[in-house]
């Protein structure tokens, strides 16, 4: 019942993972509104059949006038900070678009919360990508952020911005750092688990544009739609600090793929197309995370496991193959 009758700011709602949020908190009682930069044919909000039960503010990050706006007129007082340009290839071919949404947007938006007496919790999403690349592994919250490519830098400057103003004004914001996220209604095909799954549903061989040997760590976007509700819940005992979520468990991208044909109902019949001898250049080979601390603060921990989720997530797109 925490959420009933409260009002909450999403940005990136019509994203994957904002979506999901979006969907929780109605399902919740909350009155949620929810920020659209731009008005695309089909969203995740749609998707999931929400967007009629949302108010959708058209609009953008860079609007420091606007974020005042709304977060003055809606009387918000919960905000999840997710909007960003979160797309590896798309930061590295357009880094200044990147920064300009990561980086500006993040303080711009952090600052009308500080001015906004309604507000009174905040979780900001950074991501895995901040530690950089790092020989010890797990990555645990205590390890510097050294994200240098242009979408790691960008979530690097995201999470510390997110803290410097908890810590100078007091601002009653938490960070997430997440693994790679999956599940229903992820339109960005460009990630290996979505891509992947339409060509195997189409009979079309599934292209793995890398090697086939990075290892990444996956959670089920219910999960992480959960664990962004419950650190707003508990912001006093979470303010000002960095959580880690994820599974704790890296697979080979070889591998993931293999499991989604086999889980559709396809092996023996495609295999998966290899474009790369080597490794790809900017992009680090391994990481997955530590949610230690996010099980001894908060009794967090990953419910779905990743044959789970996937098997969930090829079911969605099979019921949803002619919406997309």
């Amino acid at each position: 019942m925490f959420w009933n009758n409260r009002t909450a700011f999403v940005t990136g709602a019509t994203g994957f993972v904002g979506a999901h949020i979006a969907r929780f908190l109605v399902e919740c009682g909350a009155r949620v509104v929810c920020l659209q930069r731009d008005a695309v044919k089909q969203n995740a909000l749609e998707l999931l059949n929400i967007s009629s039960k949302v108010t959708i503010i058209n609009g953008q990050l860079e609007d420091y006038l606007l974020m005042q706006r709304i977060l003055n007129e809606y009387e918000i007082e919960a905000v999840f900070h997710l909007a960003a340009q979160a797309i590896v290839g798309a930061a590295n071919r357009s880094p200044l678009s990147t920064f300009e949404a990561n980086i500006r947007g993040t303080y711009n938006l952090l600052e009308a919360c500080r001015l906004t007496p309604t507000v009174k919790r905040i979780v900001v999403a950074s991501s895995d990508k901040a530690y950089g690349t790092h020989e010890q592994l797990p990555y645990e919250e205590d390890f510097p952020l050294l994200g240098l490519f242009p979408y790691d830098a960008s979530k690097t400057c995201t999470d510390i911005i997110a803290r410097s103003f908890a810590h100078t004004y007091d601002l009653p914001v938490s960070v997430t750092r997440f693994a790679n996220i999956y599940g229903p209604a992820d339109l960005n095909l460009s990630r290996i688990i979505p891509g992947t799954i339409i060509s195997v549903l189409k009979d079309e061989a599934p292209i793995i544009r890398s090697d086939g040997t990075p290892k990444r760590d996956f959670a089920f976007v219910d999960d992480v739609a959960q664990s962004y509700l419950l650190l707003a819940e508990r912001i006093e005992e979470t303010k000002g600090e960095a959580f880690n979520f994820g599974s704790g468990d890296a697979v080979q991208m070889l591998d993931l793929v293999n499991s989604i044909i086999r889980l559709a109902g396809k092996e023996g019949k495609l295999k998966p197309n290899i474009l790369l001898k080597t490794k790809i250049k900017n992009e680090i080979d391994i990481q997955y995370l530590s949610a230690e601390k996010a099980k001894a603060r908060l009794s967090w921990q990953a419910e779905v496991s990743l044959e789970e989720g996937l098997k969930r997530t090829i079911d969605w797109y099979r019921e949803n193959l002619e919406r997309l």
